[in-house]
């Protein structure tokens, strides 16, 4: 249950109908498997102990009684099991018959939860205020459709239940139960099997658990339900925020994964909308012993990035469409008709020119439209120089090639700057002075100056203040470089051009370079990524810490996980904490950013919403790092 990681399971065990001491040893059975696996929070399936195709046979007090016999067998049974469970029954309440989910946590009943929506069954609607009950004459419990099962250890976590055909409703009770707190709810599904059910399912499934913000614990009835009209699958899922994390379809079936609730109370804190006290609830509280749950979900390299490789086409489209709309509006509102953009050879610019070429497309214009400006200086070599110009050429633009070399020298002659002191002003200078030609290029042909810099940059702050930082207008501003990157492969793949492609391909194996310090036997020197670690761990910190909202230890225990192939933990630990303190310090450079589209819900622009003060202090993430490096002993 560390960092919030909830190991949950649905179960579909293989029952036989209308025998309920049958069932209950077969929920037994499964109970013992999922508690052996670590899990905390188990779900079963509607009348699981009856089956849900009794029909007429619920009027039965046999079946009844029988029924609660087994559940009182099972409550035995979880004694010494830390884990809370939910099993379906029918129960009568004095003249009123319910379908009930009975919540059982080490021994003990804690509640019982109705079914609301009941049209064409013999069960009875229930009320929603709270009732105390005797169960068997042997537990005083709550009876109400509006329970929340919170756990004393983990403040994140805390269960609802839905039932059967609630889920169907136009309001189900999930939305009341998440408002109210809820942050996993039991889904006890009773639906059968036909050709489009597990597609259906899925679809409704993810729908609701990105709606809600919650984690969905699907179970479905078994193929030892009556096949008298039906036949039933036991598709079990569980899913998070809309991402199917584990799902599964046997006989018997269980689906085990770990739900993170922290990062669900993170999202949901965004929003200000959950918790709310306009929807009261009954709380019943489970304990739980606190223990670092084994992972078994998968974490990607790239979370910017689809899941599936099918997917990525139709994606980077995407992607392309909000850079150039976004470009293509800026250049129509202002009525300018020419574009400006510096092209270095780097993976950024040649995007940028690639996107700048799409949009005086779009809008009609002739592809010299684009004037591609590249600025050879010290460190420039010809590999990216040449690579520069292919693209540009390739493309249609107009290509000026403007040695700043002289130009720099002078301003250091102007300002006192030798011109061998290879400091932070000898870097800068070329960067501003680039800057100031695409500025002054674009007033000259009635063009917007499009800047480069993606969101990787702007995050770590590499980027020179009022040099390349600044632009009037950054069509890369919302993108990681693993997006950048992404993008530009696709072109690679799909353009029939093999000059073009070849040119792009180049552009992909190259290092990130900023090219302001001299080169020798013209080979790239100066590399990015020696400096501010690999692009693709700092967009993976992004990803966990800024969107997600996860403290670095629980950030490194997640990149370890995902790149311990490629980093120890020492490099881990190096890069995240350069990562928290540049996250600080570069602050001042993203309080000023020019405007720029978002590609997804997150972005570094103070407009939208990222307002981290400019001297904030981040002693308290790199205290939290030092404390993990004394646990994996890498300091005293």
């Amino acid at each position: 249950m560390k960092h919030g990681f909830v190991k949950a399971a649905a179960a579909s065990p293989m029952i036989r109908v209308a025998d309920p001491d049958y069932n209950a040893d077969r929920v037994i059975e499964s109970a013992r498997a999922a508690c052996d696996k670590g899990v905390k929070v188990l779900v079963f399936p509607e009348l699981v102990l009856t089956g849900c195709t009794c029909g007429a046979l619920y009027t039965q007090r046999t079946l009844l009684e029988g029924a609660e016999k087994a559940l009182l067998k099972i409550v035995d049974a979880s004694t010494g099991m830390d884990m809370l469970f939910f099993v379906g029954l029918p129960y009568l309440d004095g003249t009123r018959l319910f379908s009930c989910a009975a919540a059982v946590y080490n021994g003990d009943l804690i509640g019982l939860v109705p079914r609301e929506n009941v049209d064409g069954t013999c069960f009875a609607k229930p009320d929603r205020a709270p009732r105390e009950i005797l169960f068997a004459g042997a537990y005083n419990i709550c009876l109400s459709t509006e329970m929340l099962f919170a756990c004393h250890a983990v403040r994140d976590l805390a269960v609802a239940v839905e039932l059967g055909a609630d889920s169907d409703a136009v309001v189900p009770p999930s939305v009341r139960h998440s408002l109210a707190g809820a942050t996993v709810v039991a889904q006890m599904a009773s639906f059968p099997m036909t050709a489009s059910s597990r597609s259906e399912a899925e679809l409704t499934v993810k729908y609701q658990s990105r709606r809600l913000i919650a984690g969905l614990i699907t179970a479905s009835p078994n193929k030892g339900e009556s096949s008298t009209d039906n036949v039933y699958s036991g598709l079990c899922m569980v899913c998070e925020n809309g991402v199917m994390l584990a799902e599964a379809e046997e006989s018997p079936c269980m689906a085990v994964t770990e739900i993170d609730v922290n990062f669900l109370a993170n999202m949901r804190m965004k929003t200000g909308n959950f918790g709310s006290a306009d929807y009261p609830h009954y709380a019943a509280y489970w304990g739980c012993e606190v223990s670092e749950t084994s992972l078994t979900r998968y974490f990607s390299k790239n979370p910017h990035l689809p899941a599936l490789a099918a997917d990525m086409p139709a994606y980077c489209e995407r992607l392309i469409d909000i850079q150039v709309s976004g470009l293509v509006k800026r250049m129509e509102y202002a009525g300018l008709d020419h574009c400006v953009v510096g092209i270095s050879g780097g993976v950024d610019s040649t995007l940028c020119v690639m996107i700048c070429a799409r949009a005086v497309k779009r809008m009609g214009l002739p592809s010299e439209n684009v004037v591609a400006c590249t600025m050879p200086c010290f460190g420039t070599t010809s590999r990216t120089k040449s690579n520069a110009i292919v693209v540009a050429e390739q493309l249609g633009a107009e290509v000026r090639v403007i040695d700043i070399g002289n130009s720099v020298n002078m301003h250091f002659d102007d300002i006192g700057h030798a011109r061998d002191d290879y400091s932070i002003a000898f870097e800068n200078a070329q960067a501003r002075e680039r800057t100031q030609i695409l500025m002054d290029v674009a007033n000259e042909v009635n063009g917007l100056d499009v800047g480069t810099e993606d969101l990787s940059e702007f995050v770590d702050g590499w980027c020179t203040y009022n040099g390349d930082h600044t632009s009037m207008y950054d069509v890369n501003m919302g993108m990681t470089k693993t997006q950048v990157r992404a993008v530009v492969k696709h072109i690679a793949q799909n353009t029939p051009d093999k000059t073009l492609a070849d040119a792009l391909w180049d552009v992909l194996d190259c290092p990130v370079t900023p090219e302001l310090l001299p080169v020798t036997n013209d080979t790239i020197e100066q590399k990015s990524e020696e400096n501010v670690g690999s692009y693709s761990l700092q967009d993976f910190f992004t990803h966990k810490m800024l969107i997600s909202g996860f403290t670095p230890e629980k950030t490194f225990r997640l990149a370890k996980i995902a790149y311990g192939d490629e980093f120890d933990d020492e490099e881990l630990i190096k890069w995240l904490k350069s990562y928290c303190r540049r996250l600080f310090s570069q602050q001042f450079k993203r309080s000023c950013l020019m405007d720029g589209p978002a590609v997804e819900a997150f972005s570094v622009s103070p407009r939208c919403g990222f307002l981290i003060p400019s001297d904030g202090m981040d002693s308290v993430y790199l205290a939290q790092i030092e404390e993990l490096e004394r646990e994996l002993g890498l300091k005293d």
